[in-house]
Parts: C-alpha cells; structure tokens; sequence
C-alpha cells in the first residue's frame, strides 16, 4: 500500500475516533444524570424531560420527571417543579393504593423521580397559566430521591414575601425560588456572551490574576491577610489594576477577565465586600476606542427580552452632569433639571441668597418638581430636605410652592418685586401643584442637594403608585471629562485621585498638573444605566517620571510601594487604556432589582457578613499562633 493511501486511513481513523467520542458527549449530555442515594435504593436515575417541556404532541410518550414536590391533592394529583416548570402528576385510581404509602404525609419540596405516561388533560380541566396545562403524565412508578424535612423556614412560592436576613441565613433554600433562579441564569448567560465577544470576535486573552498581593497606596480600603511570615501580610486587590497594567508591558495587548474584587469599604447597601468586574484593557487605544468596545461589548450580551438598544451611547461632561443633575450618574430618565437662577437674585435684599453671589463659586439654583405638592406633606418635605444635606452644612434650602392659582407661596421671597416673581414662574415654567426647591452655596454643593432632592422626590411619588420614571426603560450614557483630582474626602489638606492614581491627565492639560493639580481634566470614563454607574475606566500613565511625580508631589504617597510599577513602566512600556464594569450592579438594573444581593449566588448582608456560614467566625489559638495573631477584645 502507498504512503499516501495509508495516510488517508490513519485520517479516516482519527476523523471516526473523533465523531464517536463527539457522539459520547452528546448522549452523556442528553441523559442529564443525577446520581444520588436514595430510600428506594436508586443510585442513578435519568429524565427524560424537564418538568417544564411537555405539550400535546408529547401525548402517549413514556416519559421520566425529576423535580421537587411542589403541591399534592386527594392523594391523586402532585405537581412536580424544576426551574422550567411544573407537570400535573396523575395517579391512577388502581395505583392509588400502592403509591398512598409513599406520598402520605410526604412533606413538599422532597425530591421525585417520576415514570409515567403523557395524556391530554380532560376538556375544561387546561390550565392557561402553566406552560404545561394542556397535559398530564399518568404515574407508573414514583421514587422518593429526597425526603424533605417537614417544616422548612419559608415557603417556595413566589408570591410567599420573605425577610431578606432569613432569605441569606437558607439561601440554599432561597435559590429554589425562579426570580432568583431567573437572575443567576441571565448572569451565566451575559457572561458566556461577554466572554465570547472579547475572545473569538476581538482575540482578547483571558488571564486570571493574583488574589493573594501586596497593599499599596490609593483607592478604597484593602483587606489584609497574615501570613506565616511574622509582622508579614498579604493584600486582597480592590481590583486587578496593577496586574493588567503589567500585562500591557509584557505584551498581552488585549486582555480581560471575569474578576473577583476586595474592598473594605464596610457597611453599604449596594456594595459587597467581594464583588465581580469584567475587567478589560487595551495597548495602543484612546478613549473613543474603548467607549465604542464597550459599548458593542453590552450590545453583544444584552438579554433579547429586554428589548433594543441603540448605539452610540450618549455622552455628557462631568460639568454639564453636575450642573443640570446635580450627580455624576445622572438617571436621565427624569425630565427635571437644575436651572441657575443666580442673575435673578443678584439685586435682592434677600440675605440668604446675597451672601452667597457676592463670593467666588457662589450660586443660586432651582428644581421643579411638576405636581409634588399635590401628593406630599409638610412632613415630607422636611424630611427629604434633611436627608439630602447630610454632609453638606453650608447651604441654604428655600421650598416654594404653586399655589392653586399658579402663584408661588414662600415666606422668603414675599418682599421679590412683583416683576421678578413673575420672571422666575416663566423660567420655571410653574403650574399649580408644583414645588419648587432652592439652593443657594458653592461649588457644586447646591447641585448636590438638589440633584439628591430630584431623586428622593421621584421615590416618594412612586411609592404613591405614580409612575415617574419608566422601569421597562434602559437609559445608558457616558460620562467623562471628570477632574483628575478632588479635596481629600476627610477634609484634611490636599488632594486624591477621583478615580485612581494610575489615571492619565487630559492631554491638554498635561502640562497644568506641574502648576494647578486641581483644575486637570481626566481621561477618566463612566459608564451609567438609569442613574447606577455600572463601569468605570480610564487611560493610563505609561510614562515613570509623570507617575513618580503624581504619587509622590501630589497625593503625597510612599512611592516605594509601587516601584515594580514604576521600574515595568521604565521598561518599555506602551500607551494603554481600560475599563471595568460592575458585573453585579449591572445584573441588578437589568433585573428590576434594588439590590445586588438579588444577582448573587451566596451574598454578603449589608455589614459584610455571612448570615448563612455566620462568617467572620472565630479561628482557633493554634491558627492564630501559626499566623503571629493576637486579639484584642
């Protein structure tokens, strides 16, 4: 036989080795074992359908369910549930004596393996709300795979309303319920879909970093870990920022990863002390290269049921934000904005508002809410006042209201010529009903209050079941232009990164950094879905000499610390860019929920704890010695 001929049989050999074991895989597939132990001494069962797939061409099939007792009736009828449904069980009458033993006083949620036989259900007995509800399955023999206990801690119902602490302490149990299940599948899937944008579409290199580093300087609180090394300790990363900015030195041009993050930031209602980035960078791009990336990224993995959305996002300046929302995530999906009325106080004998516009930054700005007064009390409004100037004492709020007549009713404006007044109802545009809040400060910080006042003002009304904002509507849009530095949030002398101290300046304001630090422009991007920020990026420094010298002149940090950066970025290091967006915040708008912890498998309770394993726990004397660790109660 030739070389060649025998070439084609080694080939037609492997080809069929292959096709088998591709066939192997589909059939193991297929068959979907669950191999358990059981009081019926089945050790492995297969099904042949999920309880959520049969209709009426399936009629006269044999059929095998596994699921869980979802609900029984006259020891005849059993609905078995799994996430894709449930299928009515029959039992016939000449079996009822036979199955009465096994499913007498059987407890719900206790797992079945179900043979039977598919049959139509009897006409006026179909149930429209069950996907199913037009068949049965006529039981021939039935397992019990699991014995359920008989009083669990809640009930598995959607419409059974649960405390979320006693949701986390049996999440197990909790994770049964299908919103949970609904949530957690849309993430595998978003995910799936992310990763094979970035890697098959744009030959990005998945690459999974250190979890175990050292603490450095700048950004949120690190968690620290001891190690057997005495006074010695490990950092958890609050984000892989310094890995990936190594691997754009060392040549992986396009990276990401599905990354797990550390922050001590303690309690916070939408934060997790671990929490899920995609993490993404980029060698030799600019701004407009990520946005548009990211951009067709969330296009690619945006769920078909929640419909369209357009590309390209819309685009707004840190200013103009602050100065129309009073907030860098603006929820554009509210029509008021923050007008500066400033010009129209100037020659008043107002104090309150003279005080203020006769000083640098000083300004007087307004709010309408259309219609508030109608649906809220003196009560209300005090309390959403208060709520909104936590934090920010130096500035005056006025509340006008619209009377019937379209009038304004305030005690502090009364003695404004009749001119003006009427000039402000026309740059308000003011109808009855309406309430109008003031603020008069500096900076941005009567933009501030306002901009919370806009967004507390639209919760109360829809707590009264008005619909302010369309929940069915997904708004993105990009911030950017946001100053490279701000006033250190402790109030103490100095400045700190707005974003993170590897955040390149403006490139024209480069040359401004060396002079006036605080009036630098970023190239720093944010990413915003109806007023939650669900990414954040920005443009590196690559260059060592700039990097020392904003670590060390300007946030007045231990440079030491980072000098494996600094030393990789004197090493040939190429311009280079990047974003991460928050996998769970964004999950958690897509979803309708309020919380995070809804598109978590095992969350963190809002102080960080774990009210399921009760972590933090204790360790032991001998682990702490093994760590050089000494507790102080």
């Amino acid at each position: 036989m030739s070389l060649g001929g025998c070439k084609q049989i080694i080939f037609a050999v492997r080809h069929l080795k292959q096709r088998l074991l591709c066939c192997r895989k589909i059939c193991f597939n297929n068959l979907r074992f669950i191999s358990t132990i059981t009081p019926d001494k089945v050790s492995y069962t297969a099904r042949s359908h999920t309880c959520g797939e049969l209709r009426l061409p399936d009629v006269k099939k044999d059929v095998v369910l596994c699921g869980w007792l979802q609900y029984e009736r006259f020891g005849l009828f059993l609905l078995l549930r799994d996430w894709h449904g449930m299928t009515q069980l029959v039992i016939p009458e000449d079996q009822k004596d036979v199955m009465s033993e096994k499913i007498t006083n059987l407890p719900f949620e206790s797992v079945l393996r179900v043979h039977g036989c598919v049959r139509a259900r009897p006409e006026g007995q179909t149930n429209e709300k069950m996907n199913t509800g037009e068949i049965e399955v006529v039981v021939k023999d039935l397992h019990i795979l699991n014995r359920c206990t008989p009083r669990l801690p809640f009930e598995i119902k959607d419409f059974f309303k649960v405390k979320e602490l006693l949701r986390m302490q049996y999440r197990y149990l909790d994770i049964r319920r299908h919103e949970l299940q609904r949530n957690l599948r849309l993430r595998s899937k978003m995910v799936m879909k992310m990763r094979q944008f970035l890697s098959e579409l744009h030959e990005f290199v998945e690459v999974e970093t250190p979890t175990l580093f050292r603490k450095t300087p700048g950004g949120a609180k690190e968690f620290v870990v001891p190690s057997r090394y005495a006074g010695k300790f490990y950092s958890l990363p609050q984000s892989p920022q310094q890995f990936k900015q190594l691997l754009m030195v060392g040549g992986i041009d396009r990276y990401y990863q599905i990354a797990r993050c550390y922050r001590d930031e303690g309690a916070k209602p939408d934060r997790q002390p671990e929490f899920t980035q995609v993490d993404i960078e980029m060698s030799f791009v600019d701004q407009e290269g990520i946005m548009r990336l990211t951009e067709e990224l969330v296009s690619w993995a945006w769920p078909e049921e929640k419909g369209v959305i357009s590309l390209p996002f819309r685009r707004m300046t840190y200013q103009e934000a602050m100065t129309k929302y009073g907030s860098d995530k603006p929820d554009t999906r509210l029509d008021m904005l923050i007008q500066d009325v400033s010009d129209m106080f100037k020659d008043t004998n107002i104090e309150m508002f003279h005080k203020v516009l006769g000083k640098d930054s000083g300004s007087v700005q307004a709010l309408r809410v259309p219609g508030f007064w109608k649906h809220c009390s003196n009560k209300d409004i005090e309390s959403l006042i208060t709520s909104a100037k936590k934090g920010i004492s130096d500035v005056n709020v006025v509340v006008l209201k619209i009377k019937d007549d379209a009038s304004l009713q305030s005690g502090v404006i009364k003695n404004m010529e009749e001119s003006g007044r009427k000039q402000l109802e026309k740059r308000l545009e003011i109808s009855d009903g309406d309430l109008v809040f003031m603020a008069a400060g500096f900076a941005f910080d009567p933009h501030t209050i306002l901009g919370r006042l806009r967004l507390s003002c639209a919760d109360l009304l829809e707590s009264k079941g008005l619909e302010v904002r369309d929940k069915s509507r997904f708004d993105f849009l990009w911030v950017h232009e946001f100053p490279l530095f701000l006033p250190r949030e402790d109030g103490a002398d100095g400045l700190e990164s707005a974003h993170h101290p590897f955040t390149a300046p403006h490139p024209d304001d480069v040359d401004v950094i060396y002079t006036h630090p605080e009036m630098v422009r970023s190239q720093h991007y944010d990413l915003v879905l109806n007023g939650n920020e669900i990414g954040g990026g920005s443009i590196r420094i690559h260059n060592s000499d700039l990097q020392r010298y904003v670590i060390e002149n300007i946030l007045k940090e231990n440079a030491e610390e980072l000098e494996h950066l600094l030393e990789a970025l004197d090493s040939g290091c190429p311009p280079h860019g990047g974003i991460a967006l928050g996998l769970d915040r964004f999950l958690a708008v897509i979803c309708g929920s309020n919380s995070i912890r809804d598109v978590i498998a095992f969350p963190k309770s809002h102080d960080g704890k774990d009210p399921m394993s009760k972590a933090p726990a204790d360790i032991s004397q001998d682990d702490m010695d093994r760590y050089h660790i000494s507790v102080t109660r």
